[in-house]
């Protein structure tokens, strides 16, 4: 390999700049990260050969700016595995795995560098840091001890050669799920297939075959497609053959068959964790979170899980008296929970979403999350049109403060395709940080992924609210990375408690239901026509209509994962246990879960929330409870709240423990009922 000309190790390090992506290619990582991985070794035994006693410069600091290189390629490696992947990348996933994850453990397992870290650790209180500068060592000291850096030697290798199989597991696992998500279309090739059908989900089946180089029609499993498709078609037998493929991803024999791939997983992180000397892993996994420990998730879930049973027996009742009142007779399946709920809304609200959907254009609801920030926060978006993205679809935009220095870059990645992983979520090419080599400053460049279905080349791409409250949520996280205004790189942005990174993004949702946000940006594609007030009041009196049926949903999914991480022995059977799990529980087979464990990518293409995803509940009495301060001011642009969330959430990073930054923003704990509240769950 030529390093002076390699495009991943000269290109896209300054800030303000993006990789050469038109000059990087799949076979270009190995080399490149084999590269990265040694020089950054190479620093870690520098570091650990310091001949000075371990200080927080010459240890803590300089540890946090090791491996840039390595971290920027990965980066990118990632980014591009998730939202542009080929064959022939999926391919160097699956080569690299466990070489990158046998590297970062014997980064974290280096008992010199963890001597001289532990060091420092034992003398924090007396060597005058700052509460940052304590912050990182205690984060820090904590990252080693938990990739098994105090471990028996014996111990500590099991433990990093379980991380391997497991980074390995996770790769196939995600790939599995793209395997069945891109391999399944429903055709619809005549007036008959796409009977009660609105024209944009029309619209969008056809550019889903165009994309795919198809003739007719087809629903694919992207949500923004088969979710309409399920709340519209009249064609319940094609409505099961979707919702069947939906919720069956991940489950088809075959190469592409998740089930034993989780089985393997949860068996190897349940070995992890009797490595570290607890009982099962969802104990090892919350000892690093708000919650800290199982009971106080159960007891959140168990609280939740209680109230929304009935709220969704409310809501099925008003579905069985819809389909009497048409004269069907046959039993409520899964297929048929969002047809009818569509028909009880218009019925009870007088609301249309195929009538909502032109009032909320793409492009005016990526004007108005941006116009809320400004307001906000003081933050503006410019296009570079001279910046290219790594495809066609990625809209890039610099991001300035009120004063016009230069804050970072934004990617803008909206639609789905057949390259790319379902789902929405938020990312980095670059973080935010002041300890970059030499003392230059880190500016962020952060990616937004959402999954929409895109319209027809020179028609708008129509956003339902549900779709739109997603953009707003990705932009949240987006703006915790841009926000932040940290020293060092570990404690940057998003890199928090799991349970407190959802804080942020669920909390700016609120602004694209916002009256004032809608009267600006809600216009009409065609006519211009702001979202009548009638509109918006029905809007306002839905809201909670079919919070009981999300809420089940999203909390039986919850309640699986941290059954299946609690569970002491072997699971055997994946689909019987999670059966047996809901069975106990009493979940209604009409309303199913959010995810089933063979496609639930949150828990098992990475482990960032396996045994975790409480944590948009969690996160949701955060947010609930912090909106009620804008609330309270009287204005959701209340400038002394915005200022005072700015400081005290969106610009802290990690740099300070969550209970503390969320008691300074609001000045006390916070408390269950406004979540509630917003659910509808209240007695």
């Amino acid at each position: 390999m030529d390093v002076a000309t390699h495009a991943l190790l000269i290109d896209g390090h300054s800030p303000l700049s993006l990789p050469a992506f038109d000059r990087i290619q799949a076979e270009d990582f190995g080399p490149a990260l084999a590269r990265a991985m040694q020089l950054h070794a190479d620093e870690i035994a520098a570091l650990r050969a310091c001949p000075e006693p371990p200080d927080f410069h010459n240890t803590v600091a300089a540890f946090d700016r090791c491996g840039a290189l390595l971290s920027r390629i990965e980066a990118v490696f990632h980014n591009l595995a998730a939202s542009a992947t080929s064959p022939a990348l999926q391919a160097v996933q699956r080569e690299l795995a466990a070489p990158l994850s046998a590297h970062w453990s014997a980064v974290h397992q280096d008992t010199g560098l963890f001597d001289r870290l532990a060091t420092v650790h034992a003398r924090r209180d007396a060597l005058g840091l700052s509460a940052e500068q304590q912050r990182l060592v205690e984060r820090l000291h904590r990252d080693f001890v938990r990739a098994g850096a105090q471990l028996p030697p014996a111990a500590r290798a099991e433990f990093a050669t379980l991380a391997g199989q497991l980074a390995e597991l996770n790769t196939r696992f995600a790939q599995n799920v793209l395997h069945d998500e891109a391999a399944f279309t429903l055709p619809l090739p005549d007036e008959a297939a796409m009977a009660g059908l609105p024209d944009f989900v029309r619209a969008t089946a056809r550019q889903a075959a165009a994309e795919r180089g198809l003739d007719t029609p087809v629903i694919t499993l992207g949500r923004s497609l088969v979710v309409p498709f399920l709340t519209f078609s009249q064609r319940r037998d094609l409505r099961e053959l979707a919702w069947r493929a939906w919720v069956g991803r991940g489950e088809q024999p075959g190469a592409s068959d998740n089930r034993p791939v989780a089985l393997q997983i949860l068996a190897l992180r349940q070995r992890q964790a009797a490595l570290m000397g607890e009982a099962n892993y969802a104990d090892f996994k919350l000892t690093d979170t708000m919650a800290r420990s199982r009971d106080r998730v159960w007891a959140l879930l168990d609280e939740v899980w209680g109230r929304a049973l009935p709220a969704l027996d409310r809501e099925r009742a008003l579905l069985r008296q819809a389909m009497a009142g048409a004269g069907v007779d046959h039993a409520l399946q899964p297929w048929d929970w969002r047809f009818w709920a569509e028909r009880v809304r218009q019925a009870h609200y007088a609301l249309d979403e195929a009538a909502l959907k032109p009032y909320f254009a793409l492009p005016n609801m990526v004007a108005a999350a941006f116009d809320c920030a400004q307001r906000l926060f003081g933050l503006h978006f410019a296009r570079r049109t001279d910046l290219v993205a790594y495809h066609s679809d990625v809209d890039v935009y610099q991001v300035s403060d009120a004063s016009g220095a230069a804050v970072g870059l934004f990617l803008h990645d909206n639609f789905s395709r057949p390259t790319k992983r379902s789902g929405a979520w938020m990312s980095t090419l670059a973080l935010q940080h002041r300890n970059a080599a030499g003392g230059a400053v880190s500016l962020p460049v952060v990616l937004n992924n959402n999954n929409f279905a895109k319209a027809a080349p020179g028609a708008p791409t129509l956003l339902s609210p549900d779709d739109v409250r997603t953009l707003f949520h990705e932009f949240g996280h987006g703006l915790h990375g841009l926000l932040s205004d940290v020293g060092y790189a570990r404690l940057s942005g998003t890199r928090v408690l799991r349970d407190f990174v959802e804080l942020p993004s669920q909390l700016f949702e609120h602004w694209s239901q916002e009256r004032e946000v809608l009267r600006r940006h809600a216009r009409h594609w065609q006519t211009g026509e702001v979202l009548p007030e009638a509109l918006i009041d029905r809007l306002e009196a839905a809201r909670r209509f079919g919070q009981g049926y999300e809420t089940v949903r999203y909390t039986a999914s919850a309640i699986v994962d941290l059954a299946a991480h609690e569970h002491p022995g072997p699971v055997h059977d994946l689909a019987a246990f999670e059966a047996e799990v809901m069975a106990a529980r009493g979940l209604p087979f009409e309303a199913g879960m959010n995810h089933r464990l063979a496609h639930f990518q949150h828990l098992f293409s990475g482990d960032a929330y396996a045994a975790g995803y409480y944590v948009y509940l969690w996160a949701e009495v955060l947010e609930a409870d912090a909106w009620d301060a804008f609330g309270e001011a009287g204005s959701a642009f209340d400038p002394a709240v915005a200022q005072r969330l700015k400081d005290c959430i969106y610009s802290r990073g990690d740099s300070v423990e969550p209970g503390a930054a969320f008691r300074s923003f609001r000045g006390r704990d916070p408390c269950i009922k406004p979540m509630l509240r917003e659910r509808g769950l209240l007695d």
